[in-house]
């Protein structure tokens, strides 16, 4: 039996790529927080209301934690954004629309989190 051991701590990060990473998911997580207001998200008929509201609370306490812990907390807040906003750009596509800004937002995070997963 094979076992394979990760070590996904700062250490075997780059100081920059951390902060980058940390950087990009604040700004996501700004920007979808500001794009609730301007799109009038706060409807109870908006259905990524709650996955919009995690995410951006999951970004900035990943992208301020230290320690062992902030890598992999910003892999998996990131892929969440990646996921939720692909999700949100998949459903404005079927609709007829293309939802420009969360594209952005949903490829900037995949790019963030392979960017520390391949980093490590």
């Amino acid at each position: 039996m094979c076992v394979y051991s990760v070590d996904m701590t700062t250490t075997s990060v780059q100081p920059q790529t951390l902060t980058i990473a940390r950087v990009g998911a604040i700004l996501v997580s700004l920007g979808t927080f500001a794009f609730l207001f301007v799109g009038d998200g706060w409807q109870s008929s908006n259905v990524f209301l709650v996955p919009d509201l995690i995410l951006c609370a999951g970004l900035v306490v990943a992208a301020f934690l230290r320690g062992p812990v902030a890598v992999p907390a910003l892999i998996l807040a990131l892929g969440l954004s990646a996921g939720v906003l692909a999700t949100s750009v998949s459903s404005s596509a079927v609709d007829g629309e293309l939802s420009v800004p969360s594209l952005f937002a949903a490829l900037s995070s995949l790019v963030l989190a392979l960017l520390l997963v391949r980093a490590r």
